[in-house]
């Protein structure tokens, strides 16, 4: 019997309820509901705006709780929450002063998982360091299931999971905030303000970070970036084995970059690892990356797994994805540069100045850090949403003697048509937005899938 099974014969006089019927946690409604368990699932949509879900919910058998009063009458034993409902919401803290237990499926996963999980969270970077991590071991032999945060739940495939397999896992704040399991090994990026329309500060923020190695045992491994001036402070505590990235110092343990070149150092020993000007992917945020990835696999790869990959690795869709030249002018699409330092990383990845599409949701983080970065690498600059007003000041607030042409559109279709207006051949157009996108799309995703629509449909 496996630990799923085990779990949920434990559970099986227990009513459950699931906040949320999203991504993460329709799997876990049909995995509950197979069992033959009570389910009853809440969330704010009515049945019209769930559509297909509400649809597949009543096939399961499963109840529903919609629309506005959907948290009211929490009541069942066992609550799943949603990552994007805060642990302390009222009414979870109700359910726990009744004696009810909250989880989450991300939780469940750690709770049942076979196999040894290597999970990674930070700010900026943590998807294509995951993805680097994942190539890196399946180009190494290793059976390896890739998921979490990056789009996918790896519950469902529990089942199949063998002990020798891998698990690489990218966590976000949302999900890791109320856990009490750790990965066996893991990293954090780095930590800059994020996601403060859900956490109530920054140290909230860091704390839900950091959690994600509070439960490993002595002797795992945890991987931090030695330049970040927040990991660099954090106050560990004794029993990890901790790996340090710098561009900077040269760690006794971890991986760091001397004249362009990428060392292992391990035990103060080190070897060369790779010229960092053959990683394949462009901007110096991605040479930590894959400083990142490789400290990650150290003991599971060899050396030429990691560089073969480095070479070959074309990037993430959605993370300076180049999408099309037309009419001598480039356009790429970073639609996951949701805050400040992701949108300078991507200005940064570029030796000229760009046409800079940027604005969205607002998600009450601070902007001034990008005045000046946009000063320095934007010719152009494209606003739109509800951000465009602190970006717009904070580049007219910037201490820089040259400053871009800024220009308000309505939305990307008319950034988008502003842009092929504006660019001459040569030109580069960047939608990089600093900001969220929940303000006209479901995610980042979405929003860059149209941006790719609308510049493919350029003529």
């Amino acid at each position: 019997m496996t630990a799923l099974d085990q779990y949920l014969q434990e559970i099986h006089d227990k009513r459950v309820a699931v906040i949320g019927a999203g991504v993460s946690n329709m799997p876990l409604v049909t995995l509950l509901r197979q069992a033959g368990l009570s389910v009853t699932v809440h969330d704010k949509k009515t049945a019209d705006g769930l559509g297909a879900q509400y649809a597949q919910l009543t096939a399961l058998g499963a109840r529903t709780v919609l629309g506005d009063g959907y948290l009211d009458s929490l009541d069942e034993d066992i609550v799943f929450r949603t990552p994007g409902l805060h642990p302390e919401h009222p009414a979870l803290q109700a359910v726990r002063a009744r004696g009810g237990e909250v989880t989450s499926e991300m939780e469940l996963f750690f709770r049942v998982c076979p196999c040894k999980i290597i999970g990674i969270t930070g700010s900026d970077g943590k998807t294509t360091t995951t993805t680097l991590v994942y190539e890196f071991l399946k180009h190494a032999g290793h059976t390896c299931h890739l998921g979490g945060n990056i789009g996918k739940p790896l519950l469902p495939e529990v089942r199949e999971m063998r002990p020798d397999d891998l698990a690489v896992v990218e966590l976000s704040s949302f999900q890791l905030m109320g856990m009490r399991y750790s990965p066996s090994i893991a990293a954090i990026t780095n930590l800059t303000p994020n996601h403060l329309d859900y956490h109530k500060d920054f140290a909230e923020y860091v704390q839900a970070k950091t959690s994600i190695y509070t439960h490993q045992v002595p002797g795992e491994r945890l991987v931090l970036n030695g330049d970040d001036p927040v990991t660099r402070t954090l106050d560990i505590g004794p029993g990890h084995q901790i790996l340090t990235c710098s561009k900077i110092v040269k760690p006794e343990n971890g991986v760091y970059l001397r004249d362009g070149v990428i060392y292992i150092a391990e035990q103060g020993k080190d070897r060369a690892l790779m010229d960092a000007k053959d990683i394949r992917i462009p901007g110096a945020h991605n040479v930590y990356n894959v400083m990142m990835a490789a400290a990650i696999v150290q003991g599971l790869c060899q050396d030429d797994d990691i560089v073969e990959v480095a070479k070959t690795f074309g990037g993430v869709e959605h993370r300076i994805e180049f999408v099309r030249e037309f009419e001598g002018v480039k356009y790429y699409n970073d639609s996951i540069a949701s805050s400040p330092t992701r949108t300078i990383a991507g200005l940064e990845s570029f030796d000229q100045k760009l046409i800079l599409i940027a604005g969205g949701y607002d998600k009450h983080i601070p902007y001034d850090v990008l005045g000046v970065p946009i000063c320095r690498h934007v010719k152009t600059l494209l606003l739109t949403g509800a951000t465009a007003p602190k970006i717009r000041a904070c580049v007219e607030q910037a201490d820089c003697p040259e400053k871009p042409e800024i220009i308000d559109v309505p939305d990307l279709a008319a950034a988008v048509r502003c842009a092929n207006a504006v660019a001459q051949p040569g030109d580069i157009v960047i939608m990089s937005p600093a900001s969220a996108s929940f303000d006209c799309f479901k995610n980042f995703m979405e929003r860059g899938n149209l941006f790719k629509e609308l510049v493919h449909k350029l003529v």
